[in-house]
C-alpha cells in the first residue's frame, strides 16, 4: 500500500524550498504520526521531498512510526511514478506537495480527491481504501 502525507502547514516565503512549519503544521505532523501509529501499520520506508516543510513533516510523523524517512528528489515537484518509487515494498509513506499528489492518486486509482495540509490517502494498487483530513487524523490521535 502507498500512503500519501500531504506536508503539514507551513510558513509563507522564498525560496520556497526553504519554508518550515509552522507551530500549527508541526502539530499537524505530531497527530499524523500519532494516527498512523495507531493504525498498526508497519512501514517498509518513508520517502520525503527534500523541501524544509514535507521533511519537518516526515520526521515529526516517523517519529511515531519507527521508520527513518529518506529524501526523494522525484517528490520535490513534479509528477513522479508513485508504482515504481514503491515497488517491492509493502507499506511506504510517502512526504510531499499539491497538486502532485492529487495527480498521483488519480492516475493510481481514477479517483479525484482533494489533499488538506496534512491530510492522508491511502491506495492499494487500483483502489483508493482511505482519505483522512487533518481533524480525522487529530480525532484519531487523540483517541476518538
Amino acid at each position: 500500500m502507498i500512503w500519501f502525507l500531504r506536508h503539514a502547514e507551513a510558513v509563507d516565503g522564498i525560496p520556497d524550498s526553504e519554508r518550515e512549519l509552522t507551530a500549527k503544521g508541526r502539530g499537524q505532523a505530531e497527530y499524523a504520526g500519532r494516527a498512523l501509529a495507531k493504525l498498526d501499520v508497519r512501514f517498509d520506508a518513508c520517502f520525503t521531498s527534500p523541501k524544509e516543510r514535507a521533511l519537518e513533516t516526515a520526521r515529526l510523523a516517523c517519529r511515531h512510526l519507527g521508520v527513518e524517512p529518506t529524501i526523494e528528489e522525484s517528490l520535490a515537484q513534479g509528477e513522479f511514478d508513485a508504482a515504481a518509487l514503491t515497488a517491492g515494498l509493502d507499506n511506504t509513506l510517502l512526504v510531499g506537495h499539491e497538486p502532485d499528489f492529487s495527480a498521483a492518486v488519480q492516475d493510481l486509482t481514477g479517483a479525484r480527491i482533494e489533499f488538506k495540509k496534512s491530510g492522508v490517502a491511502v491506495v492499494d494498487g487500483r483502489l483508493l481504501l482511505r482519505l483522512l483530513r487533518p481533524a480525522d487524523l487529530r480525532a484519531m490521535a487523540d483517541g476518538g
